[in-house]
């Protein structure tokens, strides 16, 4: 025999395990981190007394202006995201959640981490004075460059290592600035042959850019409309695919003569 229950008794009922759900997922920890804009470093400068660029081996030129490179600051590999946060970043413009494993995805604790960004920063250290000193055609036998960055990894300031290495050695090729006296932001990785590569956190990493002072913000092309999102007023984006598009469209920004790209 079957027994009927009253109509609020089995909503109760079926309640129950939707609560008791919810319960469990408000408390339990998600594969997500939660990021914000972090710090920014003009690489034609210092960072902790160091010069960020040095170049031997070749006559270097005074440079005026900035070229930031910039950054994001995420939930470390340790820290417990939970369903609460996770509806707070969604709902917030200077945050953003993130899956982890697109913002950790070289290990799971925290030494394997910095080890593996590490590496990643030299890597893209390298690779940006390659791609300078070939698209100024000079020997790379002869000039040495060493880029110093404490506390950052990954591969994302590459363009703007690049950019720094070419306007100490060249600026815009006539005698002037690459930046024209601006405080310029950017962020992408870059490859030998100067090809520009997307990276993760652009909305953010605008964000950051204005906040310390940039009216200019180089973003790879294919992360036009990510850095349109949340676009802080005041803030130029100028869409980049090779460090000699990205040069270009600066010494044309400065000079007033050719076009400069737009997202």
């Amino acid at each position: 025999m079957l027994s009927r229950l009253t109509r609020p008794r089995a909503v109760a009922v079926c309640a129950l395990p939707v609560v008791a759900l919810l319960a469990t997922a408000a408390f339990a920890p998600l594969p997500f981190a939660v990021a914000q804009p972090g710090m920014t470093a003009n690489v034609l400068g210092a960072n902790d007394g160091d010069p960020v660029i040095t170049i031997t081996g070749a006559t270097t030129r005074k440079t005026r202006g900035e070229l930031r490179m910039t950054t994001i600051e995420a939930t470390g590999p340790a820290t417990h995201v939970r369903l609460g946060d996770v509806l707070d970043g969604w709902f917030r413009t200077d945050q953003a959640v993130m899956p982890r494993d697109s913002v950790y995805p070289s290990g799971d604790s925290t030494k394997e981490i910095e080890e593996h960004n590490a590496a990643e920063m030299k890597k893209s250290q390298d690779t940006a004075a390659e791609a300078a000193l070939k698209y100024l055609d000079e020997d790379s036998g002869t000039i040495k460059v060493t880029l110093k960055l404490s506390d950052v990894g990954g591969p994302s300031a590459g363009l703007l290592f690049s950019l720094g290495i070419v306007d100490k050695l060249d600026g815009d090729g006539n005698g002037g600035d690459l930046t024209g006296g601006r405080s310029i932001a950017g962020t992408g990785t870059i490859d030998a042959d100067g090809t520009v590569g997307a990276v993760g956190g652009v909305a953010l990493k605008t964000q950051a850019a204005r906040r310390d002072g940039a009216t200019v913000f180089l973003v790879p092309e294919a992360e036009c409309s990510d850095a349109e999102s949340e676009l802080p007023k005041g803030l130029r984006l100028i869409p980049v695919t090779t460090l000699k598009g990205a040069v270009s469209a600066l010494v044309a920004l400065e000079t007033g003569r050719g076009s400069v790209p737009s997202c």
